[in-house]
């Protein structure tokens, strides 16, 4: 079986390749969400001044519903922070508001909800967005939406036991070779060997969870993994690590490491970020999330720039299948109240205020949006509606070949 064996790259970016184009077909969502590039291009197709200018902060550049979620920090601590950030760059905030507008409205589509709650959930959108650009250690988080407080009491009660069984089929240390994870060849087994014995990996590894720096740390199995939809057709690995403990004890953890790439979201004009992609991809994470930022390493592996992070059992993303009207506006209330205090944290108290006035300017008592912000989301889902169907037929098309 294909899965079976060591796959060279051609093979590999072929059936990565048919996997994202077969992952994007499943609903005009994750159309929306795998499909970046024609949110940008959109975008560089305005003319300036059609949507507001924010300070220059790292924003996520990709800002999706399932691109948020539970995030446990080295100590296992839990908060809802954003939990993806390939696309990160220091840019205009407004583009993470009008990405999750977009993200919310398609599923609000999803789920059959009449337009009216979506003009609703972009109103609530921005009322949760200016409450998170408040002070940055202020206590004032509204209600949890029931997607988010579910998603959160499964991450507090997960151990590395689920993420094994999740990940692994199994707590025994081993990868289990199939549909997703794909064996290595010779370079890339070795190239991952030699990684695993670097000082800051090494360093990496036990400064999580309470581990003795004076433990030592071993790979004992390593995979390629079909993972995600914008980053197929990237380098994908996951690493099983042994960790011993100075008093005998072992411990397990797994690694995931993942190319980073060329964002195509647009940075501000002089913005100073790392000429690194995995340097600029994680001081991103440290500015807005910081329980993710303090896990990752930017790295080299076969030439390629990649970021490592361990996966705490904790890190879950938001999987809503079916939104409700009333939890569907309670959603885009505190999904941008979690995008605001991390753009939020980045600002002194001056820059803040001034953008809150200026975000929040054209929010009527009514209920209705900011008119930049409905127009710009009414204009792309439409696009990515016609986007999606065509995607479809294509994919229909080649299949039936």
């Amino acid at each position: 079986m294909w899965e079976r064996d060591a796959q060279g790259p051609e093979t590999r970016a072929a059936l990565l390749e048919r996997q994202r184009t077969l992952k994007m077909a499943r609903s005009a969502h994750a159309y929306v969400r795998g499909n970046t590039l024609k949110f940008y291009e959109w975008l560089d197709g305005l003319a300036r001044g059609t949507l507001p200018e924010g300070p220059a902060v790292w924003i996520c550049g990709d800002c999706h519903l399932g691109n948020l979620g539970p995030l446990a920090d080295a100590d296992g601590r839990v908060d809802i922070q954003v939990r993806d950030l390939d696309q990160t760059v220091i840019g205009n905030p407004t583009h993470d508001l009008v990405r999750l507008g977009l993200s919310l409205a398609s599923a609000a589509r999803g789920s059959d909800l009449p337009g009216v709650v979506t003009a609703r959930m972009l109103h609530e959108m921005i009322q949760g967005y200016a409450l998170g650009l408040g002070e940055p250690e202020a206590d004032e988080a509204p209600p949890e939406p029931d997607a988010v407080r579910t998603v959160r009491r499964r991450a507090l009660g997960r151990q590395w036991k689920h993420l094994a069984r999740e990940r692994l089929k199994d707590v025994e240390p081993s990868i289990p070779l199939g549909r997703k994870f794909w064996a290595l060849d010779r370079a890339e087994r070795e190239a991952l060997d030699g990684l695993f014995r670097a000082e800051d990996v090494r360093r990496l590894v036990l400064a999580l969870n309470g581990r003795s720096a004076r433990a030592e740390i071993r790979m004992i199995d390593a995979a390629y993994w079909m993972k995600g939809c914008s980053s197929l057709g990237f380098l994908r690995y996951a690493a099983l690590v042994r960790i011993a403990e100075p008093d005998g004890k072992r411990k397990l953890a797994l690694v995931d490491l993942k190319e980073a790439v060329a964002p195509a979201a647009p940075a501000a004009p002089g913005a100073e970020m790392p000429s690194d992609p995995a340097e600029r991809v994680v001081a991103g994470a440290r500015a807005l999330s910081p329980n993710l930022g303090e896990r990752m390493l930017p790295v080299h592996l076969m030439d390629k720039p990649v970021v490592m992070r361990e996966l705490a059992p904790q890190d879950l993303k938001l999987d809503v299948d079916q939104f409700s009207r009333v939890e569907a506006v309670r959603a885009a209330h505190y999904l941008a109240y979690v995008v605001g205090k991390a753009h939020g944290r980045q600002m002194d108290e001056a820059a803040r205020a001034a953008w809150r006035r200026e975000v929040a300017a054209d929010v009527s008592r009514a209920g209705e949006a900011p008119s930049w912000l409905w127009t710009s989301v009414v204009a792309l889902a439409g696009r990515h509606e016609v986007g999606y169907l065509d995607h479809c037929r294509r994919y229909a098309s080649a299949d039936a070949a």
